[in-house]
């Protein structure tokens, strides 16, 4: 229907429509200007004559299409006083759905005037070719004529329109700038002119205003900024506040500016040339546009183009770049090559974004700005101009000044609007501080907004629901635009009139416009969506359940396009209160059930949310979403269950998200430890935790916080009443900064611990803290590490540090001094302060203290109190400083250490030291030490550190001083260059030492006389224990030395000794040495091959050292000498004279028949009460027949093995004829106990005649058969042949992968036997014979065996099922890694029920085949199934047979997958079972078997009711911090063992189970590896005394953590082994441990690989291990410590493992 059309067809309708719109002329130009946006309304809105001027207006509007017009026609009805017949004339006349008007693409646009000019395509031309040579000028002119109507355009767009209803006017004209930061450095500057004046700042955090977003940097590459900011915070306004002050001439710098929005560039789906995008989307040039662009190409420094909503962009970046401003592109790749530079090179480009992953076009020298809203002054600043009357804005500020929800909205600035428009309709009428009653969520302002554009009616049910459906569509397709066609009529007539859609021209091309409609703001958009959710019947609460969720940083890192619906689950969880109630009654119809059933899903998915542990973003999510919610149990139980220590690392935070953080934490119980690594902060997000009691530490680190943000934590802090430790590290603060937070925390008493470590402090800064916070009471440590601080001030504070009472340790790892950056390659503590230590110690550790610095250090140190220690090293205070430190030594009462290395000490140096300390009676210990580590020698007072660079130690004041000094503790000068003389000096030494403990002066150049020199020395030495030595080889002068020990110091000098790379001569110089040790017990060849003399060298270290308890070869015994049959005689003649010889192996030689033959008849003369091993060989043909011959030659009662217990004979081919008589020689070894059978050639038949025939009249015989084809034999003919044995089988073991049989029996000479019979057909009778033969079994193992359904497993589980009930003695069962059916476990199962006397009982089944049920009403199931492939419906087959099995002790389901599922089905009988563990070892292992959260909470709530419980292990399961909470309250008293590995614990439950676990008297073993643990372990208080092994590999454990760790293992005096591998500790863990380790006597291994301990830290090490630790090894694997460097240690120090494979 055209124009025409409708006046036609509606006769006097249209004549009274005009009368009507005559009398409201300016609503009608809102009207018109909100359905036709940007349309100049010319004459026709000043028109002399009204009515000409509306009936030309109403003319445009019906050009725009029918659907424009109804909705038009909507509004007239709706906002005006329209009379009922008129208003019943017009909806029955142009508000039905009959007929469709022409679409608004159709129509013809209307242009500007004097704007709009005949389109021309932009493409290159023949004339352009021309003007550019002969009419540059004209060419330019036009571009300045094009430049000046881009500027009208912009004006006119931002200069015209009235204000919307219920703004006030000043609100629309002032802009408050939000706070803009720095967030990455922009292009680097140029190094030969540097910044420019006016630069902004390029370090991170730098404050900036909108005018340094453009200031001067790099001319070269692109110029892009990024401006980050979350939904709400300003970014669009922004965007077209920078168009608006371009218009308005004040930013100078560009002559061109254009914006594009995304949203709108995603309609476009042609693709574009650069011009095209340019001029087609905003103006096009009056005539020559390939002028105007090669203008702005020459210009483009001053062309800025603003991309809107980078994040909302569809299509992906290009990777393809293009340098054709003329090519066709995708807008995104436009967008890209502008970036890149490759399109208008040296443009400015500026794009808004949401934080999340950046396209990859971007490049990476782009600066990054972060938005973070308004401020206080901000928020005051804004209300003040939107409440332009006095009165009204007096009253405002009251209402915000008095409520502090709303100051946390009004952070954002999308809210601040939305607070003050509702402040505007509520203040009104309204009694002081009611109105922000009104409003305490961002849910219920978005409600109350919505219900102030209609204060005289109810608004419609359906039109809101309507609103809603098609917000959510939008959001659904990530669509914000809507055309016509989107929004039904009433619905977009309902959105103008009520303010909540606005409309907006959108140029599509040349001469191509369409309107589109959108929410007032993103959030609007979700806001209706979330109702509809709630109240729609369309909706049920499961498709609901599915809009509440939280996103993590990862998917803000990885996810390319971010969604439209962040604060779509906080609308749903504030739509959940109950004082939205009526609200959401009203919309869904008066259906309060539906609501309320909606509101109580909400609530029930955020409260299962509020049980898992989530990382930080999704923290702060669930946090705005419960308080959202206004329900004090929800909020409560999500406080409560978040972890005592809760990070937040690397990603963006606001000030309402800490306030939303701060509202959940109000209703805590417990402190919280809150800690803030790379996150950029709003500077004055602090301020939301002002009055949070629940905080007891906290910390932030991070570069973008500054002098701002100490001053908000200024205004904080004195309101954290429980604080205890405060951490502002690697920020910006300045000394304006410091002087808030000094002022602040003054008024905070209670502090025990401030680190302001990394903060670039200089000098006056740093002497301001420590004047101002020494004085706390109860602080203990003061970190101000790596700040630039110069020695002068440091000088200063270890005065300040040594007169404050409360001070203790001052430590100060490097001064960084103001011309000098901070390396960061030491940390450490500057000030600890701990009470309980009785005298300070200072640690001054490089701080570049020089010679003349030494004076003024001791008059500082003498003034203050006694001192534990004093550590210098690493400064520069060459000979003449530590000359003056030496001699002060005695006036400043050193009690222990001093340390003096690194100093630039040369050798002349150490000798003035010792020569000055010579006199001092109260030092302890004095450390020198050189780098590069050459070498180093422990010299001690008792104990002193020497690293000497192979320097010659040969002074006589050494000597002359050395002999003043007290008892010499480990002594090692290895690696030096003393020589002789040394050696001479060396000599005159030792003996004035006092007891010595070790010795080691190896490497050294010594010569042989230099060596007997040493020797005579010592004789006259006392030695305090033992001396272990470890030689190198075995040269001349150590020979001599050993051989010259004098025997009357002898006896306790050695205990061990080491040699490796003897030769034969070597060793029998070696040997001959020997027996003047006669303390010696342990003789260690390594890397010595060994001839067939060897063997007789070494028997005879067994005569004439009969101490010696072990002699460790390379194949730890005679075996693979090459022995041969001559070699026999001699060597048993030897080996006989040895009584107490126990083994004798002499497996792979070449003895052959002759040489076995007459090592028999040897055997009587060697009394070997342990075993003997033969390994036949290829020159064996036969050893049976030299048994034969052995026999032959003793034919009296066989005494070839007269007390030898075992015997082995492996690989012998062993013939038929030869059983018997093998047999009946062996029955005749009375001491004979076990025998082993390996390879013998032996096949089934053969085995049960050794079996029959083998007879052991003097107790029981063991006998092992090892052969391949036991491997595939069954059950079932393997108990055929343990039916024929002669004896009573007591014991039968069958493992199928190690091809091996064990039969244990006693003789028993009444025993009768069956003749063999067919298994096959006479079941019974073999059953029979087997109960005869194994009447006494007590034990019955099978491994790797078959009892499945095919004939073979079936029938031996039949004949187990029969056989069971008759072994009456049998006491343990075991069936371990097996193919086992459902129908086999029955069989089993139904024999094992009448076991009555069964003890032991384990089925590690390997493959579970399962095909019928096992019955519930057996007596007996096995303990352990573990690998089984339970399922929870197995599971629960499972346990109706466990619950009558009333004596069931331990079980085992290892490796299964019984889900919660299972673990419930096993918690409902575990109450029933009273005995579970009551016996040797009771035993709960269910690891790796899927179980969650749910199945833990319940499985461990029945393991508490098991108080015999002994070994409790769950790990490999996703457990929880929930189920470690159960398992917290209820562990069994007995617990010995406790396995969480891999379970997904937290800081919070970790620390309640350690709580638990403190002071358990029986607890042996722990293991929590494989947990995030990156807050450490808390201290134990009473300590474990039984825990020998504590595993915590791999749980992110750092140096923080290892104070607390190493002080909780002094607690527990029977630990054994510490893992603590893969985890991040550094050296100062490692000093912590070495500080330790002397006092845990009882500890053997300590597993520290994959960690980051330097050279250093493993030095300290093994200063522990020095000072008497009985530890054997540390495991320092994968280490940053060089090759060169853990060489040398481990030569200093055998115990400490750098190697992959471990000793």
């Amino acid at each position: 229907m055209d124009i025409a059309g409708i006046q036609m067809g509606s006769g006097n309708t249209w004549d009274w429509l005009v009368q009507l719109l005559s009398k409201n002329p300016e609503w009608l130009s809102t009207k018109v200007k909100f359905f036709l946006p940007n349309t100049d309304l010319g004459s026709s809105s000043e028109s002399p004559d009204p009515a000409q001027g509306v009936t030309l207006q109403l003319k445009l509007l019906c050009g725009r299409g029918l659907a424009t017009w109804r909705s038009f026609i909507y509004c007239v009805c709706m906002e005006l006083e329209v009379p009922l017949e008129l208003e019943v004339l017009l909806l029955s006349t142009w508000g039905h759905e009959e007929g469709e008007g022409p679409r608004g693409a159709g129509t013809p646009s209307l242009t500007l005037p004097g704007l709009k000019r005949p389109h021309h395509s932009p493409g290159p031309s023949p004339q352009w070719k021309h003007c550019r040579r002969q009419r540059r000028g004209e060419c330019q002119e036009l571009a300045q004529r094009y430049l000046e109507l881009l500027r009208t355009s912009v004006q006119e767009h931002y200069g015209s329109g009235p204000p919307s209803s219920g703004q006030h006017l000043a609100s629309l004209q002032a802009y408050i700038p939000p706070i803009l930061q720095w967030s990455r450095a922009t292009t680097p500057l140029d190094p030969q002119k540097g910044a420019n004046s006016g630069d902004p700042k390029t370090e991170d955090g730098t404050d900036v205003s909108i005018q340094d977003l453009f200031s001067s940097r790099s001319h070269k590459g692109p110029r892009v900024t990024v401006l980050l900011g979350k939904a709400g915070m300003g970014k669009t306004t922004l965007a077209h506040r920078l168009c608006q002050k371009w218009a308005e001439g004040q930013l100078h710098r560009f002559q061109a500016l254009f914006l594009f929005e995304f949203r709108k560039l995603n309609l476009i789906t042609r693709l574009l040339t650069l011009p095209q995008l340019l001029f087609d989307l905003s103006l096009n040039p009056e005539a020559e546009p390939e002028a105007v662009f090669q203008y702005l190409q020459e210009n483009a420094s001053r062309v800025l183009l603003i991309f809107d909503g980078l994040d909302e962009a569809l299509y992906p970046c290009s990777g393809r770049e293009t340098v054709d401003p003329h090519s066709p592109r995708p807008a995104l790749a436009l967008f890209s090559d502008l970036c890149r530079g490759t399109l208008l090179p040296g443009c400015w480009v500026m794009a808004t974004s949401r934080p999340g992953k950046l396209p990859t076009c971007l490049p990476t020298e782009a600066a990054m700005v972060h938005m973070w809203g308004f401020d206080g002054p901000r928020v005051e600043e804004y209300v003040s101009h939107f409440f332009g009357e006095q009165t009204s804005r007096e009253a405002a500020l009251a209402e915000l000044r008095a409520n502090r929800q709303l100051q946390n909205m009004c952070a954002v600035p999308a809210l601040c609007l939305a607070v003050c428009l509702c402040l505007y309709h509520l203040l009104p009428g309204s009694a002081p501080d009611q109105c922000a009653a009104l409003l305490p969520t961002v849910t219920q302002l978005y409600m109350r907004m919505v219900l102030a554009r209609s204060p005289r009616r109810p608004l419609p049910a359906a039109t809101l629901l309507g609103l809603g459906e098609v917000a959510l569509r939008g959001l659904e397709a990530r669509k914000t635009i809507f055309y016509v066609g989107d929004i039904a009529p009433p619905l977009l007539a309902f959105g103008a009139a009520h303010h909540l859609l606005t409309s907006f021209r959108i140029r599509m091309g040349p001469g191509h416009w369409d309107t589109g409609y959108a929410f007032t703001h993103l959030s609007l958009q979700e806001f209706f969506a979330a109702l509809y959710l709630m109240a729609s019947p369309k909706v049920d609460e499961d498709t609901l359940a599915r809009h509440i969720t939280l996103n993590s940083r990862w998917v803000l890192r990885t996810k390319a396009s971010l969604g439209l619906s962040d604060h779509l689950p906080t609308f749903l969880a504030g739509l959940a209160s109950h004082a939205c109630r009526p609200f959401l009654s009203h919309v869904a119809q008066n259906d309060e059930a539906r609501v309320g059933a909606k509101q109580t899903a909400v609530v029930q998915v955020l409260r299962k949310m509020a049980a898992h542990r989530f990382t930080g973003p999704k923290v702060v999510e669930l946090c705005h979403c419960v308080a959202e919610t206004q329900v004090p149990e929800l909020a409560q139980l999500t406080a409560q269950r978040l972890p005592y220590q809760l990070p937040f690392h690397n990603f963006p935070l606001t000030y309402t998200d800490l306030a939303a953080l701060a509202s959940v934490l109000e209703h805590r119980a417990g402190p919280i430890h809150l800690d803030f690594e790379g996150c950029p902060l709003e500077p004055h997000c602090p301020e939301a935790l002002a009055g949070c009691g629940q905080i007891e530490n906290l910390s932030f680190k991070s570069r973008k916080c500054g002098d701002a943000f100490a001053e908000a934590l200024s205004r904080s802090l004195p309101t954290l009443g429980n604080l205890q430790k405060l951490g502002l590290t690697g920020s910006k603060i300045t000394a304006r900064g410091i002087s808030h937070l000094v002022q602040a925390l003054s008024f905070c008493p209670q502090l025990e611990e401030i680190s302001l470590h990394d903060n670039q402090l200089k000098d006056q800064e740093v002497l301001g803290l420590v004047e101002g916070l020494l004085c706390l009471a109860l602080l203990r440590k003061l970190d101000l590490s790596r700040n630039s601080i110069s020695v002068s001030t440091l000088l200063c504070l270890v005065k300040a540090a040594l007169t404050c009472p409360t001070v203790r340790t001052l430590q100060i790892p490097g001064v960084c001094p103001p011309d000098s950056p901070s390396t960061g390659a030491e940390t450490g503590l500057p000030f600890t302060l701990s009470p309980s230590v009785p005298h300070p110690y200072p640690r001054l550790q490089k701080c570049q203290l020089k010679v003349h610095h030494a004076e003024m250090l001791i008059a500082l140190l003498q003034e203050g109190p006694p001192l534990e220690e004093l550590d210098l090293s690493g400064n520069q205070l060459e000979d003449e400083g530590c000359r003056l430190l030496a001699e002060a030594a005695p006036q400043l009462h050193i009690a222990r250490k001093l340390d003096l290395s690194d100093n630039q000490l040369s050798v002349a140096g150490v000798s003035h030291v010792l020569h000055a300390l010579s006199t001092c009676s109260t030092l302890a210990e004095l450390h020198i030490r050189w780098e590069p580590p050459v070498a180093h020698c422990h010299l001690p007072l008792p104990s002193l550190e020497l690293w000497l660079p192979c320097a010659h130690v040969h002074t006589h004041a050494q000597a002359h001083t050395r002999t003043q000094l007290l008892t010499l503790s480990p002594c090692s000068l290895s690696g030096n260059a003393l020589g002789d003389e040394g050696a001479a000096l060396l000599a005159q030494l030792l003996p004035g030492l006092g007891p010595l403990q070790s010795l080691d002066f190896s490497e050294n150049g010594f010569s042989l006389d230099a060596v007997f020199s040493l020797a005579r020395c010592l004789s006259t030495v006392q030695w305090a224990a033992h001396l272990d030595i470890r030689w190198v080889g075995l040269s001349p002068p150590t020979r001599a030395l050993i051989s010259h020990v004098p025997s009357p110091y002898s006896n306790t000098l050695f205990h061990r000794l080491s040699c490796e790379a003897l030769s034969e001569q070597g060793l029998e110089t070696l040997l001959c040495c020997l027996p003047r040790l006669p303390q010696l017990q342990l003789l260690q060849l390594s890397e010595t091959g060994l001839t067939p003399r060897s063997p007789f060298l070494l028997a005879e270290v067994f005569i004439k050292c009969p101490q010696v308890q072990k002699v460790e070869l390379r194949w730890a015994s005679f075996a693979g000498c090459g022995l041969t049959q001559e070699h026999v005689e001699p060597l048993c003649s030897v080996l006989g004279k040895r009584e107490d010889l126990c083994q004798l192996d002499l497996s792979a030689n070449l003895l052959g028949d002759d040489g076995l033959r007459r090592l028999l008849e040897c055997l009587p003369r060697m009394p070997i009460s342990g075993s003997l091993e033969y390994v036949g060989s290829t020159r064996d043909s036969c050893p049976g027949r030299a048994w034969e011959g052995a026999r032959a030659a003793a034919p009296g009662p066989y005494q070839a093995l007269p007390l030898a217990s075992a015997l082995r004979l492996s690989e012998c081919s062993l013939l038929p004829e030869q059983l018997p008589r093998l047999a009946s020689g062996l029955s005749q070894v009375l001491q004979l106990v076990e025998l082993t059978l390996s390879r013998c050639c032996l096949g089934l038949e053969q085995l049960s005649v050794v079996l029959h025939l083998l007879r052991h009249p003097a107790g029981v015989l063991s006998l092992r058969v090892e052969e391949p084809w036991l491997g595939r034999a069954g059950v079932l003919a393997l108990l055929e042949v343990c039916a024929q044995a002669s004896g009573n089988v007591t014991a039968v073991s069958i493992s199928g992968t190690q091809q091996q049989l064990c039969v244990q029996s006693r003789h028993s000479p009444s025993a009768s036997r069956l003749a063999p019979c067919d298994l096959g057909t006479h079941h019974s009778l073999l059953v029979q014979q087997l109960t005869e033969t194994c009447a006494r079994l007590q034990r019955l193992s099978l491994s790797q065996v078959n009892l499945s359904d095919d004939d073979d497993g079936d029938a031996s589980s039949l004949l187990l099922r029969d056989l069971l009930p008759a072994l009456s003695e049998l006491k343990s069962f075991r069936l371990t890694s097996s193919c086992v059916s459902t129908k086999g476990l029955s069989h089993l199962t139904s024999g094992l029920g009448h076991c009555h006397h069964l003890e032991e009982l384990e089925a590690r089944v390997g493959t579970w085949a399962p095909t019928a049920a096992t019955p519930s009403s057996s007596g007996l199931l096995p303990r352990s199934l573990t690998h089984l492939p339970l399922g929870g419906s197995t599971v629960a087959v499972l346990t109706r047979g466990l619950s009558h099995v009333a004596l069931l002790q331990s079980f085992r389901l290892d490796h299964n997958q019984i889900g919660d599922t299972g673990a419930w089905h096993l918690a409902a009988i575990l109450p029933g079972l009273p005995e579970l563990g009551n016996g040797n070892v009771g035993v709960s292992a269910l690891s790796a078997n899927g179980i969650g959260p749910a199945g833990g909470v319940q499985l461990a709530a029945s393991l508490a009711l098991c108080r015999h419980l002994e070994e409790l292990m769950l790990g490999s399961n996703a457990l929880g911090d929930p189920t470690a909470l159960q398992l917290a309250r209820g562990l069994p008293p007995h617990l010995r063992v406790l396995h969480l590995r891999s379970s997904r614990l937290g800081p919070e439950g970790v620390l309640s189970l350690v709580r638990a676990l403190d002071g358990c008297p029986h607890v042996e073993e722990i293991s929590l590896a494989e947990n995030s643990l990156a807050q450490g372990l808390p201290r134990l208080c009473t300590g474990l005394p039984q825990l020998r092994q504590m595993d915590l590999v791999s749980c992110e454990i750092d140096n923080q953590a290892a104070k607390h760790l190493a002080a909780s293992f002094l607690l527990c005096p029977a630990l054994e082994e510490i893992l603590l591998s893969w985890n991040l500790l550094g050296d100062e863990a490692a000093a912590e441990l070495a500080q330790v380790l002397p006092q845990m006597r009882q500890l053997k291994r300590v597993d520290l690989e994959k960690n980051r301990i330097t050279a250093r830290g493993a030095r300290l090490l093994a200063e522990g291990l020095a000072q008497g630790s009985g530890i054997q090894v540390i495991r320092l694997w994968n280490n940053p410590i060089p090759a060169d460097a853990a060489q040398h240690l481990q030569s200093q120090e055998p115990r400490l493992d750098f190697a992959f494979f471990g000793s």
